[in-house]
């Protein structure tokens, strides 16, 4: 402490005489005018220039400190020790910036805006941080990266007209056979049986009002029996049936309808020991043409599907090729054709009882004011796998157009099982 202390007064008796060797002036004023130190500062500046371009030191480079020295005097003024200790030193010639500074500190101390201590002091502060600075990092949901874009490769792209035709068929080849011993104990007669028959619609539907289907229906059947010593075999099922049906949609299930029915057989039909000739081809011919709507039948899951045709108008058209039929068939002895309006109605459903098993039911009902038809045709179908069904049909029919008969009246039946094979697609 006493070394220092002896320093300081020291220095600052040297500064006080330096003082007074560069500006004698200032020996006896303590503030200069403004005037004078402008012209201070301003030798000082000349001084710098002459000693940064004019004076240098021979064999030298010239000096760090003194560079350092000259960037002093340019900044906001500070109090360095190192300018006091510089007084004092040999290199005092050789840095005139010390003596410009020590200058500056007595006669404006009040420029002084800060000391090299103080400095230093500041930068100690600032290296004492150790804890690092932790910043708060807000974690946030993962941006997906955009999705590769897919590579792109010519396409050809054919255009094709709409389609609104649907083709549906159904074929069946059936069997019956059955033989008998003549020594049998309850007797009775060997026989063979073949059914076949074919199912074929083609139905447009263009998805808004248009709707037409049409359907042809074609069987036929013979059984040989020995019994029978006219002919060898005979027809059991002879049908040629044509429905189409013109639809105009109404509603969402109801249709304004035209229906056209037409219906023959291939084949003249007898009976066993008989040779008259029961029906024959085009004997009769049965055309009906009806007015009236149609109501879209799909129930129970899809499972239970047809048509309702309610025609309150209806024209019928029945003929005969051969005329010894005419009577017969309903129509008046010795003419060919028989023209009458009604009403009629039609209902085609198709149910699937269970997967192997379904049934088709075909109701048809005409009736005038003198005579009306029924007829009502019940098929149950039996599939065993893709190809081969069983099948029970039952034809109850009622016709009051015909002679009556003395144990059946006006009503008909028919009915027939079958066995053997079946394609549909």
């Amino acid at each position: 402490m006493i070394q220092k202390l002896f320093i300081t007064i020291f220095l600052g008796m040297g500064l006080t005489a330096a003082a007074q060797v560069h500006h004698p002036a200032s020996a006896h004023k303590d503030v200069q005018p403004a005037a004078a130190c402008e012209q201070a500062y301003t030798d000082s500046i000349h001084a710098l220039k002459d000693s940064l371009f004019s004076r240098k030191p021979q064999g030298r480079r010239p000096d760090s400190t003194l560079q350092r020295n000259a960037m002093q005097l340019f900044m906001p003024l500070t109090y360095y020790g190192s300018v006091t200790e510089g007084l004092f030193t040999r290199d005092r010639k050789d840095n005139p910036f010390l003596a410009e500074l020590m200058h500056l500190y007595l006669s404006r101390p009040d420029l002084v805006a800060g000391t090299d201590r103080k400095i230093r002091m500041q930068q100690g502060r600032l290296d004492e941080i150790e804890t690092p600075i932790r910043h708060d990092v807000k974690l946030v949901e993962k941006v997906t990266g955009q999705p590769a874009e897919p590579q792109t490769a010519p396409v050809e792209i054919m255009v094709l007209r709409p389609n609104f035709w649907t083709f549906q068929g159904d074929y069946a080849l059936q069997f019956l056979q059955n033989y008998v011993t003549g020594n049998w104990y309850k007797g009775g007669e060997s026989n063979y049986s073949a059914l076949a028959s074919l199912v074929m619609q083609a139905n447009y539907n263009n998805k808004q009002k248009v709707k037409w289907e049409n359907r042809l229906e074609l069987k036929y059947g013979m059984q040989s029996s020995r019994s029978d010593s006219l002919h060898s075999v005979k027809s059991t099922e002879d049908l040629i049936r044509l429905t189409s049906k013109l639809g105009l949609q109404a509603t969402k299930r109801w249709y304004y309808t035209v229906q056209f029915i037409g219906n023959t057989q291939f084949s003249r039909s007898y009976r066993s020991n008989d040779p008259k000739v029961y029906a024959a081809f085009l004997s009769p011919l049965n055309l009906n043409l009806s007015l009236g709507m149609d109501y879209a039948v799909d129930w129970l899951d899809h499972r239970l599907k047809g048509n309702f045709h309610l025609a309150p108008l209806a024209y019928n058209m029945k003929y005969a090729r051969m005329l010894e039929l005419s009577d017969r068939l309903g129509i008046d002895e010795g003419r060919h054709f028989l023209h009458d309006f009604g009403s009629e109605f039609t209902v085609d459903l198709e149910w699937k009882l269970l997967e192997q098993l379904s049934w088709k039911t075909r109701l048809y009902g005409y009736s005038t004011y003198k005579r009306s038809e029924l007829e009502w045709e019940n098929t149950f179908t039996f599939r065993f796998n893709r190809y081969i069904s069983s099948r029970i049909f039952i034809y109850p029919r009622f016709d009051d157009g015909v002679r009556r008969d003395d144990h059946h009246a006006y009503w008909q039946l028919k009915e027939f099982a079958s066995i053997g094979f079946q394609y549909s697609f």
